[in-house]
C-alpha cells in the first residue's frame, strides 16, 4: 500500500470521513426543501410564500457556479481540512441566519444570507470529495472502495436530508428543521479537522493553477472533457426525474401520491447502487467505465418509458437509481485518476457546481414540457444520454485517430492531465 497507508489506517480514515460527509451532504440536500417549507409556514404570513420559497432555493443553488473560485482555496491550502471546516461553519451560520431572518426582516436579508451559504455549498460536495484520496491512499482497489463510500454519503445525504427536514418540520415546525440542518453542518465542521485528507504543498515546483487555468483542465484534457460531458448531460435527466415521477405516477395509478412513491424507489435504488460499489469496487479504466455506466442509465430510462404498469415502473425507477449511483461513482474515479493533483479541487468543485446548475435546468425543462407525458419525457432523457455518449465517443475516436496519425508526437489535448496517468499510458 503506497504512501505508507495500512488497511487499518484507511478504515479509520473512512470511519471519520463518512459521518462528516453524511452530515454535510444531508444539510446541503435538505436545505432547499426546508427553505420552501419555511417560506410557506402559515405563521410567517409571507406574501407570495411559494415564490419566496423558490427565490430562497434559487439563492442557495445559484452560487454553486462560483465553485472554481472557492475550490482554488483548497488547492492552495497546505492543510485543506481547515478550509473545509471554515466552509462548513460559514454554511451552518449563514443558513441559520437566513432562516431566522425570514419573516422578521426584509426578505432580501434572508436571501443574502442563504446565498452566502450557497457559496460554500460546492465545498460540502465536490470539495470534500476532492480530498478523499488522502483517506484511501493510492491503492487502486482501496481507493475505488472509498469512492463507493463517498457516493453512498451523497445518496444518504440526498435522501435522509429532505426526509429529516420534512419529519422535523411536521413535528416541531420548519424553523426548527432548518436549525437542525445548520447544526448538522456545524457538526461536520467539527469533524473536518480530524480527517485524514491530503495536504497541498504550495512550495512544490508545480503550484496550483489559476481559476481559468483550472477550468481549462476540464476542457483541455480529453478524458476529463468527455467525463464532464457525460456528467452534465446526464444531470439534465436526473434533474428532470422528480418532475417526471410527479407526472407519471398519477397517470398510471390515479393517485396523487404515486409520484412520491416513484421518487422513493429511485432513492432506494441509488442507495443500493452506492452500497454495491462499496462492496464490489468498480474495475476497469475510469473513462471506459463511465461510458458503459452512462449507457446503462440511458437504457434504464427506456425501461421506465416502456414499463406497462406501475409495479414495473417502480422497478425501472429503482434501476435508474442503481445505474446513476454506479455512474456517479465512476465519475469520481475518473476525476481522481485524470485530474492533476494541484487542480483536483477545482476539477471536482467545478464539475459539481455545473452539475447543480444543469440539474436545475433539467427540472425547469421537464416542468415546461410536462404536457408531453412522463413516458415521452423519459425517452427524451434517454435521448440526451445517447447524445452524450455519441459526443464522448466521437471525441475519443478523433483523439485516437490523431494519435495514430502521428504516434511520435502525442497530442497533449488527448492525454490525461495527471502526469502519472500519462506515464502509465505511454509505457502501456
Amino acid at each position: 500500500m503506497s504512501a505508507g497507508r495500512t488497511d487499518g489506517q484507511i478504515t479509520r480514515g473512512l470511519v471519520r470521513y463518512v459521518p462528516a460527509a453524511v452530515l454535510a451532504r444531508g444539510a446541503d440536500g435538505g436545505a432547499a426543501v426546508g427553505l420552501v417549507l419555511l417560506a410557506m409556514d402559515p405563521g410567517l404570513r409571507l406574501p407570495g410564500a411559494a415564490a419566496t420559497g423558490g427565490l430562497l432555493a434559487g439563492a442557495l443553488s445559484a452560487p454553486h457556479l462560483l465553485g472554481p473560485w472557492t475550490a482554488r482555496r483548497l488547492d492552495h491550502a497546505r492543510d485543506a481540512r481547515w478550509v473545509l471546516a471554515a466552509a462548513f461553519l460559514v454554511y451552518a451560520a449563514a443558513l441559520a441566519a437566513g432562516s431566522l431572518l425570514l419573516g422578521r426582516a426584509p426578505v432580501w436579508t434572508a436571501v443574502a444570507a442563504v446565498a452566502a451559504a450557497g457559496c460554500c455549498g460546492p465545498l460540502l460536495t465536490g470539495g470534500l470529495s476532492s480530498r478523499l484520496p488522502g483517506t484511501s491512499g493510492a491503492d487502486g482497489k482501496a481507493r475505488r472502495r472509498a469512492q463507493g463510500w463517498d457516493a453512498l454519503t451523497y445518496g444518504i445525504g440526498g435522501t435522509a436530508g429532505p426526509a429529516a427536514v420534512a419529519g422535523l418540520a411536521g413535528l416541531f415546525g420548519p424553523l426548527t428543521a432548518m436549525l437542525a440542518l445548520s447544526g448538522a453542518a456545524a457538526l461536520a465542521a467539527g469533524l473536518a479537522p480530524t480527517l485524514s485528507l491530503e495536504r497541498s504543498n504550495n512550495a512544490s515546483a508545480d503550484p496550483a493553477p489559476g481559476v481559468l487555468a483550472g477550468i481549462g483542465v476540464l476542457v483541455g484534457a480529453a478524458p476529463l472533457r468527455r467525463v464532464t460531458t457525460l456528467t452534465l448531460l446526464g444531470a439534465l435527466g436526473m434533474g428532470a426525474l422528480p418532475v417526471i415521477a410527479a407526472v407519471l405516477g398519477p397517470h398510471l395509478t390515479g393517485r396523487p401520491g404515486a409520484g412520491a412513491t416513484l421518487t422513493v424507489a429511485y432513492g432506494l435504488g441509488n442507495l443500493g447502487g452506492s452500497l454495491l460499489a462499496t462492496i464490489f469496487p468498480l474495475r476497469g479504466e475510469p473513462e471506459r467505465l463511465a461510458l458503459r455506466l452512462f449507457a446503462a442509465v440511458a437504457v434504464t430510462f427506456v425501461l421506465g418509458a416502456l414499463a406497462p404498469g406501475f409495479a414495473l415502473t417502480l422497478v425501472a425507477f429503482a434501476l435508474v437509481g442503481v445505474a446513476n449511483a454506479l455512474s456517479f461513482t465512476a465519475t469520481l474515479t475518473a476525476r481522481t485518476a485524470y485530474a492533476p493533483v494541484t487542480a483536483r479541487a477545482q476539477v471536482f468543485v467545478t464539475s459539481a457546481g455545473l452539475k447543480v446548475a444543469v440539474s436545475s435546468a433539467g427540472s425547469a425543462a421537464a416542468g415546461a414540457m410536462a404536457g408531453l407525458g412522463g413516458r415521452t419525457l423519459l425517452l427524451l432523457c434517454s435521448g440526451v444520454g445517447v447524445a452524450a455518449l455519441l459526443s464522448a465517443g466521437a471525441d475519443r475516436l478523433a483523439c485516437d485517430r490523431r494519435q495514430r496519425g502521428n504516434p511520435a508526437a502525442r497530442d497533449p489535448a488527448c492525454e490525461p492531465a495527471d502526469p502519472p496517468i500519462r506515464a502509465r499510458r505511454a509505457s502501456g
